[in-house]
């Protein structure tokens, strides 16, 4: 008799041991995101300071293209929104933070380049977007070449105004400032005739609340820039997924209403969605 009691003790020790082991590993976590999904979360990059595309919001939430287009992609990975932990990848560290493992995922106006792919893997791309001037709604200037002996604005550090100048209109004056914003302030007080950078940028902040109707987009092509998702260098089973999912959104029409809601305010023309693996020089 006393050693069935010994048995029994025994075997309830052994159950509670493996419930809190059970439960403990339910609670680890996945910093980086292993594409199971569960009680797991995965880190995702994205811009933090770009309407339209990737901004935080002063309550703390995320929105944008970048943010709605990752979202899907990790829905499909088996995440749900509240697993996922954004974090804010400026460009000049999106591959560092690929290759130290800070994030799984990187969806931040990241454009495909020859040069950046000997370093990570893209998925996509996602989306095709090309730099563009954003004018006064009423403003006659309709290509680069009418920039000549007028202001344009970009940000300090950006390549896009000096390609301008170089390319189409040399007499063109740049006026570099801190920050996107900066210049549509100027934009809007009339200090600058134009801004110029990617037309998804542009959109972005064109759409938002306090500048609706009053710029619009020249439409001008002036560059490709073909925007992918990035993945660790190697990550082959992870970029599949990611292509995979890619695809479905396109099909099951997610892209398109996330392009309509995020950047429509601005009349922004976007070209259909690329097809992936295809990269537009």
């Amino acid at each position: 008799m006393k050693l069935r009691k010994v048995s029994a003790a025994a075997a309830t020790a052994l159950v509670l041991a493996l419930t809190a082991t059970a439960c403990g590993g339910d609670g680890d976590g996945d910093s980086n995101g292993s594409g199971s999904g569960g009680g797991k979360t995965i880190k995702i990059g994205i811009k933090y300071d770009q309407p339209g595309l990737g901004l935080k919001e002063p309550d703390g939430s995320f929105s944008g293209f970048d943010v709605d287009v990752a979202t899907y992609v990790a829905k499909e990975l088996g995440y749900k929104p509240d697993q996922i932990e954004w974090v804010e990848t400026k460009s000049a560290d999106r591959e560092n933070a690929l290759s130290r493992g800070d994030v799984k995922l990187i969806a931040a106006t990241y454009s495909i380049t020859d040069e950046r792919k000997q370093k990570v893997d893209f998925a996509g791309p996602y989306l095709l977007a090309h730099q563009d001037l954003l004018v006064k709604k009423d403003s006659d200037i309709t290509k680069a070449t009418d920039l000549n002996d007028k202001k344009l604005c970009s940000v300090a550090g950006s390549t896009s105004a000096q390609n301008v100048k170089k390319d189409f209109a040399p007499k063109a004056q740049l006026d570099q400032r801190g920050g996107y914003s900066e210049c549509l302030s100027a934009l809007q007080s009339g200090a600058v005739d134009a801004l110029t950078t990617d037309d998804s940028i542009l959109a972005g902040y064109a759409a938002q609340e306090q500048y609706k109707g009053q710029f619009k987009l020249a439409g001008l092509k002036l560059s490709n820039e073909n925007y992918g998702v990035g993945v660790k260098k190697g990550d082959t089973a992870t970029l599949d997924k990611v292509n995979a999912a890619l695809e479905k959104m396109v099909k099951d029409g997610a892209w398109q209403k996330a392009v309509e809601e995020n950047f429509g305010p601005a009349n922004y023309k976007n070209e259909k969605a690329p097809k992936i693996g295809q990269i537009v020089q």
